[in-house]
């Protein structure tokens, strides 16, 4: 398990939006990471947060077997953040989020690794009608077959400065008259920082009472989607028509989007949003791992405001 002299990590998605914490915490903690991904240049851009040599871009597709076996070979942690948000023809639910957690356990497994982190989501649900949800559960149960011991954290929706929730409804304010509230806008959601999944990540793996188990991650505060809405205009300064649409048309909206490379919404999105985000009562926490969580309140406003009017006006003109 050592490289040198030191302890290696195995990190799947290291270069992503959580992945990029997770790795800077393991590097400060002396560990050679290798940042496992399927493009290693664009995980270039970790090397400097560590020593030289440190952080490892290494190429692999997660449904590669022999990949994943080289680049798990001597770790003694290895952590699994990988997960889409839209299928594409290369890149399925069953194959990234169903299959790949129990290829990563069975090789973490076959190379002695003493700890294994996998990243699912709140509301992963063998029974759930969105495929999303339903491969999330799937891999939770073959990463725990392959690895008994595997700690699963499901966070709710992750803000951080490089999200994809806040800064895209920020974003999306500057050029509409309206934001769609689907459903009303009634569902529930428990924002959680990033900082804190991090923070997660390594209790998991250093905490032995851990092992097994599963931890749901959620903020100080639960708010609808209406509510989340609603503060990122307060916050950017603008104001805009928050216009409640009925699940039907959005069904009928995301239809058309998925036309798109990137869709901005997709049916199984839309089935996700039908369902509170929240942590489930009785679930282990944040708190069972030590960690107080961040408000959004502490946190959003220093990244959202380049969307502020004042900002991006004066951005325009520089």
């Amino acid at each position: 398990m050592q490289a040198g002299g030191r302890k290696v990590a195995t990190v799947f998605g290291g270069s992503g939006f959580i992945g990029r914490y997770v790795v800077k915490r393991l590097a400060e903690r002396g560990h050679i990471v290798r940042v496992a991904v399927r493009d290693p240049e664009a995980a270039l851009f970790l090397k400097p947060m560590g020593a030289p040599g440190q952080i490892v871009p290494v190429g692999v597709s997660v449904t590669d077997d022999a990949g994943v076996a080289a680049v798990v070979s001597g770790a003694e942690i290895v952590v699994n953040l990988v997960g889409i948000l839209h299928e594409t023809r290369k890149a399925t639910f069953k194959a990234i989020q169903g299959e790949a957690p129990g290829r990563i356990g069975r090789a973490a497994a076959a190379a002695g690794a003493r700890a294994v982190v996998q990243l699912s989501a709140i509301g992963a649900d063998a029974a759930s009608p969105s495929a999303y949800a339903r491969t999330k559960a799937e891999g939770e149960h073959a990463v725990r077959e392959a690895f008994p011991k595997a700690t699963v954290l499901r966070p709710s929706i992750v803000f951080g400065p490089e999200d994809g929730f806040f800064n895209r409804f920020a974003a999306l304010a500057q050029f509409v008259p309206a934001l769609p509230l689907y459903g009303g806008g009634e569902t529930k959601f428990q924002p959680v920082y990033v900082g804190d999944v991090a923070d997660a990540v390594i209790a998991a793996l250093d905490r032995a009472d851990a092992a097994g188990r599963t931890y749901e991650l959620g903020g100080p505060r639960v708010y609808s989607f209406r509510d989340l809405l609603q503060y990122i205009l307060t916050v950017t300064g603008r104001r805009r028509l928050l216009l409640p649409l009925p699940w039907s048309v959005g069904r009928m909206q995301a239809r058309v989007f998925e036309l798109l490379p990137n869709p901005p919404l997709t049916r199984d999105q839309l089935l996700l949003l039908q369902r509170d985000n929240v942590v489930a009562p009785g679930a282990l926490t944040l708190a069972d791992l030590g960690i107080m969580p961040k408000a959004v309140e502490a946190i959003v406003p220093g990244y959202l405001g380049r969307f502020r009017r004042r900002a991006a006006a004066r951005i325009a003109a520089a």
